[in-house]
């Protein structure tokens, strides 16, 4: 029993001494965290963060409705933006908006992807039916500057 106990102990001390000296060897390869250039950070002047403008998205939403600036929106106001597209598709201009007009949009986008006139979509043509949709711009940003391998 005692030999067992011996080796476990024994074990266990060369355990924590392997523990100790790898800990002791890695962080000799960790470089120091360099100290930042306290001269340059004062000297460099702030600019003046944007400022906020008066409205909020609601209040200029109102304002967009309210085409008579009297502060209320009136029911015609209100639907104007609706006329305003019923009358783009209404193309007679006879105030009945049928089915022909209203699909308008899509027959000639499938006129204009039938290329053999065929009246029926092959996969390639179909495939030029899709939506493409905008994406938003990305900022005018600086690539970051590349980072320095730390070879040890």
């Amino acid at each position: 029993m005692a030999r067992f106990l011996a080796g476990v102990a024994s074990a266990l001390l060369l355990t924590a001494a392997g523990l100790f000296w790898w800990r002791s060897s890695s962080a000799a390869d960790i470089a120091p965290i360099p100290v930042a250039p306290t001269a340059a950070i004062a000297q460099a002047p702030l600019a003046e963060p944007p400022a906020a403008t008066e409205k909020t998205r609601e209040e200029k939403r109102f304002s967009r409705y309210d085409r008579d600036k009297d502060g209320a929106v009136s029911r015609e106001e209100y639907l104007r933006s609706r006329r305003t597209a019923y009358a783009k598709l209404d193309a007679n201009g006879d105030g009945v908006l049928s089915f022909e007009e209203y699909a308008a949009k899509s027959v000639a986008k499938y006129a204009a992807v039938d290329g053999d006139k065929s009246g029926t979509l092959t996969p390639d043509e179909f495939a030029k039916t899709r939506i493409v949709r905008k994406t938003r711009a990305k900022p005018n940003c600086p690539p970051p500057a590349p980072a320095e391998d730390a070879e040890g």
